[in-house]
């Protein structure tokens, strides 16, 4: 059973790896908004892997990271709970902009560009949990 999880577990992270070269090359073209959600797929994806693994069940549907974080109880340092609490009220937003030109100004190239380098932080953080 533990080889079946390790395997499910090691696809959520080359999903969430694939996911995140995704949001790489939404910043290049400046699609800044699919960046961002781009970004916050890769960690929602990495978070399901260890609730995969910890909790050896199928993960909830849900797009709250915050949630995911606090079901498997993995204690994340202060700036990447910070950072994680940012993509976490993103989501909605990149989903579903209300205004798509407000979302462009607000999510430019500088603030996607370290919410990106934050993202890759973060997974990296959680693969070391793996």
């Amino acid at each position: 059973m533990r080889q079946a999880i390790d395997k499910e577990l090691q696809e959520w992270f080359r999903q969430a790896q694939y996911d995140l070269k995704s949001s790489e090359v939404m910043f290049k073209s400046k699609r800044y908004i699919h960046a961002i959600f781009m970004c916050h797929l890769s960690i929602e994806k990495a978070l399901k892997g260890l609730y995969v693994s910890i909790l050896q069940e199928m993960p909830p549907k849900t797009h709250n990271l915050i949630y995911l974080v606090k079901k498997i109880k993995v204690e994340l340092p202060d700036h990447l709970s910070s950072f994680l609490s940012t993509m976490n009220g993103v989501s909605v937003l990149t989903r579903y902009p209300d205004d798509l030109k407000k979302m462009q100004k607000v999510y430019n190239k500088a603030r996607t560009k370290v919410l990106l380098e934050s993202s890759k932080d973060l997974l990296k953080w959680l693969k070391a949990k793996t």
